[in-house]
């Protein structure tokens, strides 16, 4: 290489580039949880520029900058032009202040072109300050969206990645030999993480009540399969709330970090539109069910948002709350087919899930304890409470079973079965299955989820088809 050419610094773009994901998004969502009077200020700043925002957001959030998704083909591309001898230098519309903290985390760049609280850089006058400094032509540039057209046209080589086709055409017009870097799109398997479609099957608690009830036509069983998908669409939309929410503590744990939004496969903007798509849609189906599933569903979505935003913090009242929406999704599905709920089933599924959100809760304890921390970002638990949450665990459980014996001596029982004393058999399946759950949180056996663990589990479906036998032999 030539000495002229090895003195071509390389500029690069940070938003969607240096990084899989957007500094403004990920600063009002780290900033989100201030409050009402915080939203407020934030519409205020908007108010004076676009660029006024970006220092207001930058100024109040909190930013973890070492676990933010850094894409590996652009560090790999700045750590070769060092090695060539090349000054490197960050140029984003994002505010100088989170660009500064970058660099000095990274310590790969030479100096930094931003948004300053008064001027946007973005575009043309990225465009204008670049060429300025380093002269038409005279500088390497890698960016990724339509925004960076400009920058590209004033530089000598143009990098890009995550380009959509229409930009990728423009470019190619501009600069033939353009460089594509590489980097993989969120696939269909990511999405589906993202989403969390094995979580799907706590929704199959809508078929409770078609079971309970004996209600086997076809009609509730059409209607009780839209329920079904419903809920699960509903739940994937809060799912991805969820995620964008806790952007921060998932980088920070030891596999949730993994998730495609946390990683950057996904991005807040894609993640949000999704979310509204699958609401939408969600709505939908629910009002083909009946106006009055939509109302449950509405208040289902309105909870699970408040247990994102703020009652997941609250010590004990995110697990009633969990435990109230499972129960939910069983009340759900009785109004789908119109039939009553019974106490006895309601308490059941309460003290139920109840038990298995606590030894979630244990499991994430574990988690921390073994990393040497005492408490979650995110949650009011303490690694020294995972003795006590395990016991509240163990008490809900058999109490639930206890409710189980109950319901089984009613004369609700008697006049649905022919045979229901074979229903007690499903008595000690409960009791095994509870106490095997709670033996290997106690272990450090269990996964994140014991709902996600019995669906991989040989001996949970089991004792699940030995309990479906004897439902079928008491009939």
């Amino acid at each position: 290489m030539s000495a002229s050419a090895s003195s071509v610094p390389l500029v690069v773009d940070v938003d969607g580039t240096l990084i899989r994901t957007d500094l403004l998004y990920e600063a009002f969502l780290d900033t989100v949880g201030l409050g009402t009077r915080h939203v407020l200020a934030v519409a205020q700043s908007l108010a004076a520029g676009k660029a006024a925002l970006k220092r207001f957001l930058a100024e109040r959030s909190g930013l973890a900058y070492e676990t933010l998704p850094y894409d590996p083909a652009v560090l790999d591309l700045v750590r070769s032009a060092r090695a060539e001898g090349r000054p490197v230098y960050l140029a984003t519309a994002g505010d100088r202040l989170h660009a500064e903290k970058i660099m000095t985390e990274l310590g790969l760049f030479d100096g930094v072109y931003a948004s300053d609280g008064r001027t946007n850089l973005s575009g043309d006058a990225k465009a204008d300050k670049l060429a300025a400094e380093f002269g038409e032509q005279g500088f390497d540039y890698v960016g990724n969206d339509a925004a960076d057209l400009p920058v590209w046209r004033k530089a000598r080589r143009a990098y890009g990645i995550r380009l959509v086709a229409t930009v990728k055409a423009r470019l190619a017009a501009l600069k033939p030999d353009w460089v594509e870097l590489s980097a993989e799109p969120a696939s269909l398997g990511v999405w589906a993480k993202a989403i969390r479609v094995h979580q799907w099957s706590k929704n199959l608690l809508v078929f409770v009540p078609l079971i309970t009830a004996h209600h086997f036509g076809l009609a509730d069983f059409a209607a009780t399969l839209i329920a079904f998908a419903a809920f699960s669409l509903c739940a994937s939309s809060v799912y991805l709330v969820n995620d964008m929410v806790d952007l921060k503590a998932d980088r920070a744990h030891p596999t949730k970090r993994n998730r495609p939004l946390a990683a950057g496969r996904i991005t807040i903007a894609e993640g949000a539109i999704a979310a509204a798509v699958l609401l939408a849609v969600s709505a939908g189906l629910a009002l083909l069910v009946s106006p009055v599933f939509l109302m449950i569903l509405a208040l289902y979505y309105l909870s699970t948002l408040a247990y994102s935003f703020v009652l997941k913090r609250k010590l004990m009242a995110d697990v009633i709350v969990l435990a109230g929406l499972y129960g939910l999704r069983v009340f759900a599905g009785a109004v789908a087919i119109g039939v009553f709920v019974s106490e006895w089933l309601f308490a059941f599924s309460i003290l139920f899930f109840t038990a298995l959100a606590l030894v979630k809760r244990h499991v994430e304890l574990s988690v921390l304890m073994a990393r040497g921390f005492d408490q979650s970002a995110n949650r009011g638990y303490r690694v020294a409470d995972r003795a006590i949450v395990l016991a509240l665990a163990a008490a809900a459980g058999m109490n639930a079973v206890t409710i189980f014996a109950f319901y089984v001596s009613t004369p609700t029982v008697a006049g649905l079965y022919t045979h229901p004393q074979i229903l007690w058999l499903i008595c000690p399946i409960l009791l095994y299955w509870i106490g095997r759950v709670l033996m290997m949180a106690g272990r450090g056996d269990l996964d994140d989820d014991p709902i996600v663990f019995a669906i991989r589990d040989r001996n949970s479906w089991a004792a699940a088809a030995f309990s479906g036998a004897c439902i079928l032999a008491a009939l």
